[in-house]
Protein backbone atom coordinates (compact mmCIF):
# COMPACT_ATOMS: atom_id res chain seq x y z
CA UNK A 1 0.00 0.00 0.00
CA UNK A 2 2.95 2.46 0.93
CA UNK A 3 4.41 1.68 -2.74
CA UNK A 4 0.95 2.36 -4.48
CA UNK A 5 0.46 6.02 -2.34
CA UNK A 6 4.34 6.80 -3.24
CA UNK A 7 3.21 6.06 -7.06
CA UNK A 8 0.66 7.94 -7.28
CA UNK A 9 2.19 11.02 -5.50
CA UNK A 10 5.27 10.72 -7.72
CA UNK A 11 3.07 10.92 -10.88
CA UNK A 12 1.07 13.45 -9.21
CA UNK A 13 4.07 15.72 -9.06
CA UNK A 14 5.33 14.77 -12.69
CA UNK A 15 1.76 16.07 -14.14
CA UNK A 16 1.37 18.88 -11.96
CA UNK A 17 4.73 19.92 -12.83
CA UNK A 18 4.55 19.47 -16.40
CA UNK A 19 0.61 21.31 -16.32
CA UNK A 20 2.32 24.66 -14.97
CA UNK A 21 2.99 27.10 -17.78
CA UNK A 22 5.98 29.53 -17.45
CA UNK A 23 3.88 32.08 -20.22
CA UNK A 24 4.51 35.66 -18.87
CA UNK A 25 1.01 37.46 -19.76
CA UNK A 26 0.31 40.70 -20.91
CA UNK A 27 -1.28 42.23 -17.18
CA UNK A 28 1.75 40.41 -15.29
CA UNK A 29 4.51 42.32 -17.62
CA UNK A 30 2.67 45.37 -17.32
CA UNK A 31 2.55 44.82 -13.29
CA UNK A 32 5.90 43.69 -13.42
CA UNK A 33 7.01 47.06 -14.59
CA UNK A 34 5.18 49.35 -12.58
CA UNK A 35 8.10 50.91 -10.29
CA UNK A 36 10.42 49.31 -12.24
CA UNK A 37 14.05 51.53 -12.95
CA UNK A 38 14.06 53.15 -16.39
CA UNK A 39 9.91 52.67 -17.65
CA UNK A 40 7.47 55.31 -17.98
CA UNK A 41 4.07 53.30 -16.66
CA UNK A 42 0.96 54.12 -16.02
CA UNK A 43 -2.77 53.12 -16.14
CA UNK A 44 -4.97 56.33 -17.73
CA UNK A 45 -8.89 56.48 -17.43
CA UNK A 46 -10.34 57.51 -21.02
CA UNK A 47 -13.05 59.47 -18.57
CA UNK A 48 -10.52 61.98 -17.90
CA UNK A 49 -9.76 62.20 -21.28
CA UNK A 50 -13.50 63.15 -22.50
CA UNK A 51 -14.42 66.30 -22.06
CA UNK A 52 -17.53 68.13 -22.74
CA UNK A 53 -14.99 70.70 -24.41
CA UNK A 54 -13.45 67.96 -27.02
CA UNK A 55 -13.71 68.45 -30.68
CA UNK A 56 -14.36 65.44 -31.88
CA UNK A 57 -17.60 63.35 -33.22
CA UNK A 58 -20.60 61.73 -30.99
CA UNK A 59 -19.82 58.64 -32.30
CA UNK A 60 -16.04 58.84 -30.93
CA UNK A 61 -17.19 59.83 -27.75
CA UNK A 62 -19.12 56.64 -27.42
CA UNK A 63 -16.70 54.96 -28.90
CA UNK A 64 -14.24 56.24 -25.44
CA UNK A 65 -17.25 55.38 -23.32
CA UNK A 66 -16.62 51.61 -24.23
CA UNK A 67 -13.11 51.90 -23.11
CA UNK A 68 -12.50 51.28 -19.87
CA UNK A 69 -8.85 52.27 -19.60
CA UNK A 70 -5.20 52.40 -21.27
CA UNK A 71 -2.10 50.70 -19.90
CA UNK A 72 1.06 52.12 -21.06
CA UNK A 73 4.71 50.99 -20.29
CA UNK A 74 7.26 51.95 -22.05
CA UNK A 75 11.49 51.73 -21.84
CA UNK A 76 13.16 55.25 -23.10
CA UNK A 77 16.48 53.32 -25.26
CA UNK A 78 19.56 55.11 -24.09
CA UNK A 79 23.28 53.71 -24.54
CA UNK A 80 23.46 52.24 -20.95
CA UNK A 81 20.24 50.09 -21.24
CA UNK A 82 21.20 48.21 -24.75
CA UNK A 83 21.42 44.90 -23.00
CA UNK A 84 17.61 46.02 -21.40
CA UNK A 85 16.28 47.20 -24.46
CA UNK A 86 17.09 43.97 -25.99
CA UNK A 87 15.53 41.66 -23.32
CA UNK A 88 12.22 43.84 -22.94
CA UNK A 89 11.84 43.69 -26.70
CA UNK A 90 12.24 39.83 -26.74
CA UNK A 91 9.60 39.29 -23.47
CA UNK A 92 6.91 41.39 -25.34
CA UNK A 93 7.21 39.59 -28.75
CA UNK A 94 7.29 36.36 -26.95
CA UNK A 95 3.79 37.01 -25.06
CA UNK A 96 2.29 37.84 -28.61
CA UNK A 97 3.11 34.99 -29.75
CA UNK A 98 -0.18 33.29 -27.45
CA UNK A 99 -3.07 32.07 -29.61
CA UNK A 100 -5.31 34.47 -27.56
CA UNK A 101 -3.68 37.64 -29.17
CA UNK A 102 -4.86 38.32 -32.70
CA UNK A 103 -3.08 40.43 -35.22
CA UNK A 104 -4.46 43.32 -36.05
CA UNK A 105 -2.11 44.36 -38.47
CA UNK A 106 1.95 45.94 -38.63
CA UNK A 107 3.27 49.38 -39.42
CA UNK A 108 7.29 50.44 -40.14
CA UNK A 109 7.76 54.39 -40.34
CA UNK A 110 10.57 56.26 -39.57
CA UNK A 111 12.77 53.95 -37.94
CA UNK A 112 9.90 52.26 -35.37
CA UNK A 113 8.08 48.88 -35.62
CA UNK A 114 4.56 48.83 -34.64
CA UNK A 115 2.52 45.73 -34.62
CA UNK A 116 -0.83 45.97 -32.98
CA UNK A 117 -3.14 43.02 -31.36
CA UNK A 118 -6.61 42.62 -30.18
CA UNK A 119 -8.48 39.76 -28.13
CA UNK A 120 -11.65 39.43 -28.43
CA UNK A 121 -13.75 38.46 -31.51
CA UNK A 122 -13.78 40.64 -34.69
CA UNK A 123 -16.47 42.58 -34.28
CA UNK A 124 -16.40 43.17 -30.12
CA UNK A 125 -12.95 43.69 -28.94
CA UNK A 126 -11.99 43.24 -25.52
CA UNK A 127 -8.88 44.78 -25.39
CA UNK A 128 -6.80 46.27 -28.27
CA UNK A 129 -2.78 45.94 -28.03
CA UNK A 130 -0.20 48.47 -29.88
CA UNK A 131 3.66 46.62 -29.44
CA UNK A 132 6.07 49.31 -30.49
CA UNK A 133 10.22 49.51 -30.74
CA UNK A 134 12.68 51.28 -32.33
CA UNK A 135 16.35 51.34 -31.64
CA UNK A 136 16.31 54.90 -31.45
CA UNK A 137 13.36 55.27 -29.25
CA UNK A 138 12.99 52.56 -26.96
CA UNK A 139 10.23 49.39 -26.19
CA UNK A 140 7.26 50.23 -25.28
CA UNK A 141 3.06 48.34 -24.89
CA UNK A 142 -0.01 49.95 -24.88
CA UNK A 143 -3.46 48.71 -24.15
CA UNK A 144 -7.12 49.94 -24.38
CA UNK A 145 -9.29 47.62 -22.16
CA UNK A 146 -12.80 47.93 -23.09
CA UNK A 147 -16.67 46.20 -23.16
CA UNK A 148 -17.71 45.19 -26.65
CA UNK A 149 -15.59 47.60 -28.45
CA UNK A 150 -16.29 48.10 -32.43
CA UNK A 151 -13.23 47.43 -34.04
CA UNK A 152 -14.24 49.72 -36.77
CA UNK A 153 -15.05 52.92 -34.59
CA UNK A 154 -11.92 52.25 -32.63
CA UNK A 155 -9.71 52.69 -35.35
CA UNK A 156 -11.89 55.95 -36.31
CA UNK A 157 -11.48 57.14 -32.96
CA UNK A 158 -7.31 56.67 -32.76
CA UNK A 159 -7.44 58.72 -36.59
CA UNK A 160 -9.12 61.92 -34.97
CA UNK A 161 -6.34 61.75 -32.19
CA UNK A 162 -4.24 64.88 -32.87
CA UNK A 163 -0.48 63.87 -31.56
CA UNK A 164 1.42 67.37 -32.38
CA UNK A 165 4.75 68.34 -30.73
CA UNK A 166 2.31 69.84 -27.75
CA UNK A 167 0.48 66.42 -26.99
CA UNK A 168 3.64 64.34 -27.02
CA UNK A 169 5.33 66.54 -24.44
CA UNK A 170 1.53 66.81 -22.32
CA UNK A 171 1.26 62.48 -22.56
CA UNK A 172 5.02 62.32 -21.65
CA UNK A 173 4.49 64.31 -18.33
CA UNK A 174 1.82 62.11 -17.36
CA UNK A 175 4.42 60.04 -16.61
CA UNK A 176 7.32 61.75 -15.58
CA UNK A 177 5.76 64.44 -13.62
CA UNK A 178 7.56 67.19 -14.89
Amino acid sequence: MKKLTTLFSVVFLVLFASSCKNEKSLQSYLVDTSGKEGFFTGDLPVGSMLTAKADVSEEVKETMKSIKKINVAFLKKTEDNTAAYETEKATLKNIFTNKDYKSLGAVKAKGMNVKVYYTGNTDSLDEVIAFGYSPELGVGVARLLGDNMNPSKVIEMLNSVKMDEDNIKNFGKIFTGK
